[in-house]
């Protein structure tokens, strides 16, 4: 058991870590390569897709149908739709928040609050983050640690990584922007992902002792991961379509062939 919980909390370290790399972009130039972003937010995107079935959404129906006094369909469909709904919660929460704050105008805390929703925004966006890490990890502890488990839970964490390299990059260089120092937005930029170690760790806590849960838990993860990358990521990533009209696809079926190929090699 506590193996399990170190190895979620080392990987959600890892995908803070990641942040903590793309803020420190703002050290070397102001504006990173637009191309370059794009094709990693649909890798992120693509993997983030693919993980949210073969490593969450069939490892969920398969306990729930030896497990659950309930229906497999229905319990994978409620932790289904309330990931998603949680995340809109949050994104919803998080908007309000920004309306008041920028009707706020001609105040002398006007930047200080946006720049306090920039980072807010990104924070509660990878609480669910932190949370699937966790429930994937805290899952090979209740009969299901497989190889092909474990390369689940890993590479769950590493989609999970990759899109925080640009969210790191989308605090740090804004706040640059404001007029705050290398040193300050790069430290600013990292503490927005300091909060998906915390959520791995109760994620697997959760699922180690509350065996019960573990179907919900992991669908809910998969509803979390699927809001995030259709309603975030692809959009982002899509933003230079008009001169770049392949590149972030490209990097979004790349992302889930790799997913894929995993799964389907482990299997």
């Amino acid at each position: 058991m506590d193996e399990i919980v170190i190895m979620a909390l080392l990987a959600t370290l890892g995908t803070w870590s990641v942040t903590a790399l793309g803020a420190a972009t703002v050290v070397f130039f102001k504006t990173p390569n637009p191309k370059a972003l794009n094709l990693m937010l649909g890798f992120a995107a693509g993997v983030m897709i693919a993980a949210s079935f073969w490593s969450l959404l069939q490892p969920a129906i398969e306990r729930a149908e030896a497990t659950s006094s309930m229906p497999a369909y229905f319990v994978a469909t409620a932790g289904f739709l309330c990931g998603a709904l949680f995340m809109w919660g949050s994104d919803k929460i998080v908007s309000y928040t920004q309306g008041r704050a920028n009707s706020s105008q001609g105040r002398p805390n006007e930047r200080l609050n946006r720049i306090i929703m920039l980072v807010l925004s990104i924070t509660l966006h990878n609480i669910p983050e932190g949370l699937a890490v966790g429930v994937a990890f805290g899952s090979l502890q209740n009969g299901n640690s497989s190889m092909e488990s474990l390369m689940g839970a890993v590479t769950i964490a590493i989609g999970i990584g990759l899109q925080n390299f640009p969210e790191g990059a989308a605090v740090s260089i804004p706040l640059r922007r404001e007029g705050y120092s290398r040193k300050k937005s790069f430290l600013l930029g990292q503490a927005s992902g300091m909060v998906e170690p915390i959520a791995g760790v109760i994620g697997a806590l959760l699922v180690v002792h509350i065996e019960a849960i573990l179907p919900f838990a992991l669908s809910f993860a998969a509803g979390a991961m699927i809001l995030v990358a259709v309603h975030e990521l692809i959009p982002e990533c899509q933003k230079n379509q008009s001169t770049q009209p392949y590149s972030a696809t490209m990097g979004i079926v790349l992302g889930f062939a790799v997913m894929m190929l995993l799964d389907v090699m482990l299997g």
